[in-house]
C-alpha cells in the first residue's frame, strides 16, 4: 500500500503546508515562473518546506502549481516541464526525508489557465497530454500523491485524472475553488463538483483557495454531505485580501486561522491547510488548534 495512504488510514486529520507563491515573492521572486525557482534557487524553496514542516505539515506540496506546458510556455520554460517538476519533487522530498517524522509530498498540479472548449481552444486531449507530461515529471522526483488543484472545470479536472492515471499509479487528490456566490469561475456548485468528482475513484477531494473563508468552509461542508464516504479536503486563503501601497495584505491572522481549522474538522474535513497569504505562523496555528 502507498506509505501516504496507510499513513491518512491511522489518522484523524493530517495537516498540510500553506502558501507557496506569497513565501516566494517574500523572498525575491517578481514576473518570473516560481517553478523556474527549482532549479535556479533550490534552497530557498525548501527553506519554505522545512518551515512548514516545522510548523505541523505533514503533508507538502512541491513548488509547480504552473507546471504544465499552457504557464511554463508564457516565460519561454515549455521545453522544460519534465526537468522543473522533477526539480520540484526532488527538493520537497528532500526536506520530507530530512524530518525526524513522517512527512509526504503531494505533487501541485494547478489549471492550465486556458479556457476548455467550447469556451476556450484548450481541447480535452491537449489537456489530458499536458497534466501527464507534468505527472511524469512530479512522479519521476518521487512524490507521494498527485495533487490536482484550484479547479473551475470538471472537465479539466477528469483530463488532469485521465493525464495522471495514463503515466503514474500514484493516489490523486482533486480540489476545486469556489469563489463566485459559492459556485467555481465556471459555475460548478459544490455538491455537483463532489458527485462527479466521487465517481473518478479519487483519494480526496475538496476545495482550496476561494473568495473568504466562508465559501470554502461551505464548500467543504457541501461536498462532505454529498459524498460523505470521500476523504475531504479543506485548503483555505488566509482571509480576504486587500492593497495596502504596493503590497497584498490577506486579513486572516495565524488565530483566525486555527478557528477555520477547527470549523473545517467539524464540518467533515480530515486533510487541513491553508492557501494563499498563509505563512508558517498560520500552519502553526492550524496544528496547534487540531491537536
Amino acid at each position: 500500500m502507498n506509505q501516504f495512504v496507510e499513513y491518512l488510514n491511522s489518522a484523524e486529520t493530517v495537516v498540510l503546508d500553506g502558501a507557496m507563491g506569497t513565501m516566494l515573492m517574500a523572498a525575491g521572486l517578481s514576473g518570473g515562473a516560481p517553478e523556474e525557482w527549482n532549479v535556479s534557487h533550490p534552497d530557498s524553496i525548501r527553506a519554505v518546506h522545512r518551515d512548514y514542516i516545522a510548523a505541523g505539515s505533514r503533508l507538502i506540496l512541491t513548488n509547480s502549481f504552473g507546471g504544465t506546458r499552457f504557464r511554463l510556455e508564457s516565460h519561454g520554460l515549455a521545453d522544460q516541464v519534465v526537468e522543473l517538476n522533477r526539480a520540484a519533487a526532488e527538493v520537497a522530498r528532500a526536506e520530507a526525508d530530512a524530518a525526524p517524522f513522517p512527512v509526504f509530498v503531494a505533487g501541485s498540479m494547478g489549471p492550465t489557465g486556458e479556457l476548455m472548449t467550447p469556451f476556450g481552444k484548450l481541447t480535452y486531449e491537449d489537456a489530458r497530454e499536458a497534466f501527464a507530461e507534468q505527472a511524469q515529471g512530479l512522479a519521476a522526483g518521487g512524490v507521494d500523491v498527485l495533487w490536482v488543484e484550484t479547479m473551475s472545470d470538471l472537465n479539466e479536472v477528469k483530463a488532469a485524472v485521465e493525464g495522471v492515471r495514463s503515466v503514474s499509479d500514484l493516489p490523486i487528490v482533486a480540489t476545486m475553488s469556489f469563489d463566485t456566490n459559492g459556485r467555481t469561475m465556471m459555475g460548478i456548485k459544490p455538491e455537483q463538483a463532489a458527485q462527479v468528482l466521487g465517481e473518478l475513484d479519487l483519494l480526496a477531494m475538496g476545495a482550496n483557495c476561494g473568495a473568504k473563508l466562508a465559501d470554502t468552509e461551505a464548500a467543504v461542508q457541501a461536498m462532505h454531505e454529498a459524498y460523505p464516504q470521500m476523504i475531504i479536503v479543506a485548503k483555505a486563503n488566509a482571509g480576504i485580501p486587500r492593497m495596502e501601497g504596493d503590497e497584498l495584505i490577506y486579513d486572516g491572522t495565524p488565530e483566525v486561522m486555527g478557528a477555520y481549522a477547527q470549523r473545517a474538522r467539524a464540518a467533515g474535513a480530515r486533510l487541513i491547510g491553508a492557501c494563499c497569504g498563509s505563512s508558517s505562523a498560520h500552519i502553526q496555528a492550524i496544528d496547534k488548534a487540531l491537536s
